[in-house]
């Protein structure tokens, strides 16, 4: 077995690039997502070791000197962050010529060719789900003969290596709490919306909606919904417990946890056993019964993704979500005590000035407990980047989805509403959703209820403010 580095690498300040991030990019707020899937693959590899560099504060200058000590390394990267991990790989490989360099994440599962042109020292990408295509190269095995490959030969060609077969037993897949215990410092990990500290995990991979903007589906988990079993789940869970007695919150990272109501309502069952609080990703059309079973097992929030609240634009992005049902949904979350942190996008097909305005009053109405807005992000591989191509959305050939600080930007334009104009709604979105009488009362009082939740707070608010002016500085 090789010695082998996994590697979120120094980034952007502030940076958030790992797994659950629905898009890389620095956030309002501090926040680091655990880098899971990358985590993964380590808990498949002895002696392996996983440093997640954003989080931990870890510059390139402490990385280069651990180059030597092994000979692989694996980079997990993504679409804005891409050219500075070359450079780190770059850097690296030159401190230790005898490096073998590879590349996971979904910027190469989709480009493969392109990935590796990038710098003649990237040696391989895995494509896809790559947790067992690294495992095979760890063992040393020859580049050949492992699926999901794809490789440089001695003589320079590139070379792609046919498909992996999808996994379908999820539990043959360790625990990737062994490898947070050993390599993470889970204090480091910051969500707002989550208590602190947290812990994230998967249940399962996957997703069988076929949103037009969601990265994951489209590139690497697939669009089935793939799950471990319930008592797999538990046993984590319960190892968690004891690896990690000042966890507050363990939060289901699946696309969407709901998307089997048995098996839902069967791991809530479990988790209510075991006396913790918990959080899960949720389409927002869980009927009352579930909800009900969640909440009286440890559930405390849910991450919904409502995007839009205009109608036409839900079908436009293939959501399969009715406006009515949503409310619907919201409704009972408020009536039985379930926590909403609900996502909304902008900048989706068919987008106006009025569409925008039509989300933000849906946004008050339905008056989730926090939200957060980012800019429509057409990733490549995604079929919202195949139509920004055929239809002229982008400005440019190739999307930038940040700027130079990590801060997301509009990379899309249609013929009435321009990169501007949506870049800025963002900013009034949050102004006109959190500015109220009401809202700003019910976080005051829960600032006063937890001296904790205040000093949290104040922090997240400054933040909050800091970033809003990067922002308008960046435009």
């Amino acid at each position: 077995m090789m010695k082998a580095l996994f590697l979120q690498p120094p980034s952007y300040e502030g940076f958030d690039g790992g797994a659950g991030s629905r898009y890389q990019a620095r956030r309002e707020i501090r926040s680091f997502w655990y880098p899971t899937w990358l985590a993964q693959p380590a808990a498949l590899v002895p002696g392996s070791r996983l440093i997640d560099a954003p989080p931990a504060g870890i510059g390139l200058d402490a990385l280069l000197p651990l180059a030597r000590d092994y000979e692989l390394l694996v980079i997990h990267t993504s679409t804005p962050s891409f050219p500075g991990d070359v450079k780190v790989a770059e850097a690296m490989h030159a401190t230790n010529p005898n490096l073998t360099v590879g590349f996971v994440g979904a910027k190469v599962a989709v480009e493969p060719d392109v990935s590796l042109r990038a710098s003649p020292i990237i040696d391989f990408v895995a494509r896809n789900e790559f947790d067992f295509t690294v495992k095979e190269v760890a063992e040393g095995r020859p580049f050949a003969s492992i699926d999901g490959l794809s490789y440089r030969t001695a003589s320079g060609a590139i070379v792609h290596n046919p498909e992996r077969g999808i996994l379908e037993d999820m539990d043959q897949l360790p625990f990737v709490t062994e490898v947070y215990r050993r390599d993470l410092q889970i204090a480091n990990y910051f969500i707002g919306y989550l208590k602190h500290p947290y812990l994230s995990l998967y249940a399962g991979r996957g997703c069988k909606s076929r949103c037009s903007f969601c990265l994951w589906p489209q590139t690497v988990g697939g669009h089935r919904y793939r799950v471990r079993s319930v008592g797999h789940v538990i046993d984590e869970i319960r190892l968690a417990k004891q690896y990690f007695p000042q966890v507050k919150e363990f939060f289901f990272d699946d696309d969407t946890f709901t998307d089997n109501l048995p098996r839902t309502e069967a791991i809530a069952r479990e988790l209510g056993k075991l006396g913790v609080t918990w959080s899960c990703n949720a389409k927002a059309n869980v009927p009352r019964k579930t909800l009900k079973i969640m909440r009286d097992n440890g559930l405390r929030l849910l991450l919904v993704g409502y995007e839009s609240g205009n109608q036409q634009i839900l079908h436009n992005i293939k959501k399969g979500m009715l406006i009515d049902v949503a409310k619907r949904f919201t409704k009972d979350c408020h009536d039985i005590g379930i926590v909403i942190h609900g996502t909304f996008i902008m900048g989706l097909p068919g987008e106006t000035k009025e569409t925008i305005e039509e989300t933000i009053e849906f946004a008050r109405e339905i008056n989730p407990h926090t939200i957060q807005v980012s800019l429509a992000a057409p990733y490549p591989g995604t079929e919202l980047y195949r139509q920004a191509m055929e239809n002229g959305w982008f400005d440019f050939d190739h999307p930038e989805m940040t700027d130079e600080r990590g801060i997301q930007i509009a990379p899309l334009n249609y013929p009435n509403l321009t990169h501007t104009e949506i870049f800025n709604s963002v900013e009034a979105f949050y102004r006109r959703f959190y500015f109220r009488t009401d809202k700003i009362a019910s976080i005051v009082a829960e600032m006063v209820m937890s001296p904790e939740m205040m000093v949290r707070r104040l922090r997240e608010g400054v933040e909050f403010f800091h970033f809003l002016r990067d922002r308008a500085a960046a435009h």
